[in-house]
């Protein structure tokens, strides 16, 4: 099917640069609010964001005031009568999507496609409202719209074929990627996405480690935009909250569940920068800046590495190259091993000088006090990583620590998606890559870190916490069972 003429309704931000998307790409717009007060607002998001392209070089201002040219404003949804796609942006209130379709479907022709840009919703109960249902999808934008690349075009059990194809083919017309999936709450990209969140939560809860911490050790160990908290701050912790909701009403998983901080923040309106504060107040930031040397050595003189061989040889130099000593009887003891740490810590005559050492890429070292632990140790191994050049991120003696904790079940999430059959590993690292801003894709990461370590790391999540989805896929456990280093592509 060719589009040539669609219609947007709803003109918030998010309306508003679908539309704009639309128009950049040739295509006449009929842009649709409630009233004249709702319209002149999406004007407004309209001759912003194109004027700001104007001002960074990215448009002419003759090509701005053509793609303005394209799109009609309008207060009266029957001027959707003759066109061959809506898109509907409205709140994420099913009621009000539904009877919104319900409109749409009386007032458009037949072969009308009507979507819906739903981020978590059933796009299947809303096709079922309408006469339409075979015709009826989601399509998916992030915001903004002109700006990120991915599309998730939504299929249901009801979908006529061949929609989702001519679909997914208008979004490449866009200039966008788009990826096809089932009709799942959360799709592929918040269905992945919130429960991190949501666990990142749930690990503060319990005291493993502080917000600054693990968003230090999301930001610069695995090379995530942002960290979860304040990537919760950036979305809103509503929006958070909502989806959250959804999803737990469609799988019934506890760990789908809102963390209760979560719930906490929500009712009392510190909804992240939307509100001016959130897990962050509107100044809040991590600094990661290290003591000045003279005030570290005074606290501590002498050290000692055990564990990894390679691992512990590379930071005993690099301490050693910043002037500290090597002692067989330290003032902390550097330990990276496997944990628990508590059970090489009571091998010394004295456990409390024992801190746990785990470097993550090439910034971030991960350190684990143990119940028996000192203030002393645990202070000066945090200067100790400053002085050579890694952030440290203090945490508790727990299975997975920070990052291997919050990134494993993540990624055997993603295994259960592929094996699913809900969507494929190409579009699952693509969503991922696209619409996070992610370095590399799950499978991808999967893949780099080693099968078996991601399975054997799960194995630990499981028998510390005894969450069932902390269990390893079976496709994952399989495949390192046969020794497979790859997940075959279908």
């Amino acid at each position: 099917m060719a589009f040539e003429r669609v219609g947007v309704v709803g003109l918030g931000t998010m309306g508003a640069g679908i539309a704009e998307v639309f128009a950049r790409a040739g295509l006449r717009v009929i842009g649709v609010e409630a009233d004249a007060e709702a319209l002149a607002r999406g004007r407004g998001h309209l001759e912003r964001s194109t004027g700001k392209a104007v001002d960074k070089g990215r448009l002419a201002p003759e090509q701005r005031d053509e793609i303005l040219g394209r799109i009609t404003l309008t207060t009266s949804r029957e001027d959707l009568r003759d066109v061959d796609l809506v898109v509907e942006a409205i709140p994420e209130i099913l009621d009000y999507k539904i009877s919104l379709f319900k409109d749409l479907d009386r007032i458009c022709e037949p072969g009308t496609v009507l979507a819906t840009n739903t981020s978590s919703l059933s796009v299947t109960a809303i096709a079922a409202a309408t006469g339409r249902p075979g015709r009826v999808v989601g399509m998916h934008f992030f915001n903004p719209a002109p700006v990120m690349k991915l599309v998730e075009v939504v299929g249901t059990v009801v979908t006529e074929p061949g929609v989702v194809a001519d679909v997914t083919a208008l979004a490449g017309r866009l200039g966008k990627t788009a990826v096809a999936v089932g009709d799942r709450a959360g799709f592929v990209v918040n269905r992945l996405l919130l429960p991190y969140l949501n666990h990142a939560a749930a690990l503060m809860e319990l005291g493993v480690a502080g917000r600054d911490d693990i968003d230090a050790a999301m930001r610069l160990g695995v090379g995530l935009p942002m960290g979860p908290f304040g990537l919760l701050d950036l979305i809103g912790l509503d929006t958070a909250y909502e989806v959250m909701g959804v999803l737990f009403d469609e799988t019934r998983d506890r760990r789908h569940a809102p963390s209760p901080l979560l719930r906490e923040l929500v009712t009392a309106g510190l909804l992240g920068r939307k509100s001016g504060r959130g897990f962050y107040g509107e100044s809040g930031a991590y600094d990661g800046g290290a003591p000045h040397r003279e005030q570290a050595r005074s606290r501590l003189g002498t050290f000692k590495v055990v564990g990894y061989e390679d691992e512990g040889d590379g930071l005993a130099e690099r301490l050693r190259a910043a002037g500290f000593k090597p002692s067989e009887d330290p003032d902390v003891v550097l330990c990276l091993a496997d944990r628990p740490v508590i059970e090489h810590a009571v091998r010394l005559p004295d456990p409390a000088r024992m801190v746990g050492v785990h470097l993550v890429g090439e910034q971030v070292a991960e350190l684990a006090s143990t119940a028996l632990t000192s203030e002393r140790a645990a202070t000066a191994a945090r200067d100790l990583m400053k002085i050579v050049g890694l952030t440290p991120v203090p945490c508790k003696d727990r299975a997975g620590f920070v990052v291997d904790a919050l990134l494993f079940p993540f990624l055997n999430d993603a295994v259960r998606m592929y094996d699913a059959g809900y969507a494929s590993i190409e579009d699952i690292d693509a969503a991922m890559r696209l619409g996070c801003g992610y370095p590399a894709g799950p499978f991808e990461m999967l893949e780099s870190f080693g099968l078996a370590r991601v399975r054997d790391g799960l194995r630990a999540l499981y028998t510390e916490y005894r969450e069932p989805a902390f269990a390893p896929a079976s496709l994952l456990d399989q495949l390192v069972t046969a020794d497979v280093s790859e997940f075959p592509r279908r």
